[in-house]
């Protein structure tokens, strides 16, 4: 069943704070260990009042993912209509994407790990993956089209080498594996996409 069928109307604002509290949790203790329970517990809300919200336990959790990636895509996308410079776009979504919390973080990884294994999920995360790319996207191609950048690469792989690092970003941190310090991370991203964007004589001030 797609995510969109699965959401049920009871609840409203309540049934949304609920969803925030499965986040927490499924965060906290992943796809499998995320139970009713669990989350009545964290939320104060009754199981049976959970289990009309949602039905069944897999139903709540997918929800609560899916509200999560979305809300995620979202702020992507505001942070990119508000720069109107094809660079300070790029960076200010790289920050947004660097900077989330360890919460987001984790809950990202469970949904990739989930969306492996539920064809259902693997659907919803191509969608997700299709939207997130595009301001990046977008933001490279306009800023050849201006020539404020000379590509040397494709903008789809200048795109898709940003969004891997980015990615891989969030996984190695999650899996607290020895890492660049946040900052110094940034700044060999920002430095080796100023190559692959042309742009390797601009200087610190003008070009963060």
């Amino acid at each position: 069943m797609p995510i969109a069928n699965r959401k049920r109307r009871a609840g409203g604002e309540k049934r949304t704070l609920a969803l925030d509290a499965v986040t927490d949790v499924l965060a906290e203790r992943g796809y499998e260990n995320t139970r009713f329970a669990d989350v009545s517990a964290a939320s104060g809300v009754a199981i049976s009042t959970l289990q009309n919200y949602f039905g069944s336990r897999e139903d709540m959790v997918i929800e609560a993912m899916g509200l999560s990636v979305d809300r995620e895509v979202a702020a992507l996308e505001a942070v990119a209509a508000a720069e109107r410079d094809p660079w300070e776009r790029l960076v200010a979504m790289i920050d947004r994407s660097l900077d989330h919390s360890d919460r987001t973080r984790r809950m990202l990884v469970e949904f990739w790990r989930s969306a492996m294994r539920d064809d259902e999920l693997h659907a919803y995360s191509t969608t997700v993956q299709q939207r997130y790319r595009a301001p990046f996207l977008a933001a490279v191609r306009e800023g050849g089209e201006q020539g404020e950048f000379t590509l040397t690469h494709e903008p789809d792989d200048v795109t898709d080498f940003l969004l891997s690092a980015l990615t891989g970003a969030v996984v190695s941190r999650v899996l607290h594996h020895p890492t660049p310090a946040p900052a110094d991370y940034r700044g060999v991203l920002l430095a080796q996409l100023r190559v692959m964007l042309g742009l390797h004589g601009a200087s610190p001030a003008s070009r963060r």
